[in-house]
């Protein structure tokens, strides 16, 4: 059985060797004994590893790759098919899609606890080690990866380079960084085909496949990976997809939880239950006001879906307030905390308040609040405190 997933293993390592690498592949500390990385299907997590296996100046047979719902890996236990690997002289162990394994969190514990093994594991990013027996979480460091970035989607799609731009560095210094963008590409080019189906990146594999290969992805996040990890009923999982066609219709703003529960047939509590399930997915994105905490039963003051990307593919129409707002979030959240503020749009890192809009948008809002910006779309160049949309895009 070793054979074949080496056999298998190998093929994919030679097969597979990107060369372009994600934000995060530089931010992992590789030394490390049980690192996972979590993300939504199809952000880059095997590609992560693959690259990592591939840099690695070790033999072949101390390096092993396999996806945890493989069919040959299925004939035995991941400790059985570690402790062989390790008896065998292997060193690091690469194993994907690892939430699709029964009971994983026990058998990684024993592989740390007991083989001299370096292991990398990648799983959805709904998977919340802290809370299992087995506590993994003072044993793994996990690493939470998302899309891609405005400044990423650039440079696969132009082959070139950007620097990552700090949040400190945008409010301070956007008119000097955005001409220095200026001088190599015009943002407004390409900023709209980001926004409809930049975020993940096989659309550059093939774009015209990129709206089906999406909405495939999110039906097997709802279908398949929430269902394993949250032990939700085949019968409820309608009701997720219901929950996020209401949530398409309604700006972000206009959010009942009273509504939605009678719409979709369920108690309040269910509700927010099935709410949290696709924030943990990666499918929502929930902001609350700093004062109502991490509680999953308390109200989220706007729901969206969580990129642009997932309301071109699943709403009827797109409120160009809510794309905005939606890329905004998405940029800042890598980095950043954010909630519901009294005045404006976000308050970031409790610090900074931000008011979203056109290029006409004023500061009327937040006027009297320090630290305030206006982040205006349809701007190539910002002055004072407001601030192009784009240029939010370069922050990772």
């Amino acid at each position: 059985m070793l054979n074949k997933l080496f056999e298998k293993s190998n093929k994919i390592l030679k097969l597979q060797n990107y060369r372009y690498k994600r934000y995060f592949y530089n931010t992992i500390d590789f030394s490390d004994k049980l690192i996972g990385i979590l993300g939504s299907r199809g952000v880059g997590k095997t590609t992560v590893i693959i690259q990592y296996l591939n840099l690695l100046k070790i033999p072949k047979h101390k390096k092993l790759y396999f996806s945890a719902d493989s069919i040959i890996a299925s004939a035995s236990s991941l400790y059985d098919i570690a402790d062989d690997f390790s008896k065998s002289g292997g060193k690091v162990l690469a194993i994907d899609e690892i939430h699709k394994y029964r009971d994983f969190e026990r058998e990684l514990k024993e592989i740390y606890d007991f083989l001299d093994l370096q292991v990398i594991f990648s799983g959805s990013s709904a998977l919340q080690l802290e809370h299992k027996k087995a506590d993994l979480s003072r044993r793994a460091v996990l690493y939470r990866v998302k899309g891609l970035s405005f400044r990423e989607f650039l440079e696969l799609k132009l082959d070139i380079t950007f620097p990552i731009f700090t949040l400190d560095n945008i409010l301070n210094n956007h008119i000097d960084i955005v001409d220095e963008i200026l001088d190599r590409i015009k943002p407004f080019e390409y900023f709209k085909e980001y926004l409809q189906s930049g975020y993940f990146p096989y659309y550059f594999e093939n774009p015209n496949t990129y709206t089906f290969k999406l909405e495939e992805s999110i039906n097997t996040v709802i279908e398949a990976d929430l269902p394993i990890i949250f032990n939700i009923e085949p019968q409820n999982i309608q009701k997720l997809k219901q929950l996020v066609s209401l949530v398409c219709q309604s700006k972000p703003y206009e959010l009942n939880i009273t509504n939605l529960s009678k719409k979709i047939g369920i108690n309040r509590n269910t509700l927010y239950q099935y709410i949290y399930y696709l924030n943990m997915g990666n499918i929502f994105y929930s902001l609350k006001a700093k004062s109502k905490g991490d509680n999953i039963f308390s109200k989220p003051q706007k729901l969206y879906l969580n990129n642009p990307n997932f309301s071109f593919v699943y709403c009827q129409t797109n409120d160009v307030g809510t794309i905005r707002e939606q890329f905004f979030l998405n940029m800042l959240s890598v980095d950043h905390n954010l909630s519901y503020p009294q005045k404006g749009d976000f308050l970031v890192d409790d610090t900074y308040t931000f008011e979203i809009g056109g290029k006409d948008k004023s500061f009327k809002q937040i006027k009297d609040i320090d630290n305030s910006y206006v982040v205006a779309d349809d701007i190539e160049v910002g002055f004072g405190n407001k601030i192009p949309l784009w240029l939010f895009g370069f922050l990772y």
